[in-house]
């Protein structure tokens, strides 16, 4: 029962970043943000600075790759 929803749900996620090519840079963006607010927390600047450059730089690449994904794959509707 779980084993063909999971096949299910795993088909979907996969066909999803097939059109969007900027969701794991995104996602990664908001786990790094993630890690650099804990840093910041722990006093450890530095380290949060380099984890928060390093999420903005994810973050403008999803964003590239989503507009590319919205202009090659938004002209089918």
């Amino acid at each position: 029962m779980f084993e063909g929803s999971r096949r299910a749900f795993s088909s979907r996620v996969k066909g999803y970043v097939r059109e969007n090519w900027g969701v794991p840079f995104i996602l990664a963006f908001m786990a790094l943000l993630i890690v650099a607010a804990v840093s910041l927390v722990a006093s450890l600047t530095s380290l949060a600075n380099d984890f928060s450059i390093c999420s903005y730089c994810s973050l403008v690449v999803g964003i590239i790759l989503q507009s590319v994904c919205f202009l090659k794959y938004g002209k089918k509707d």
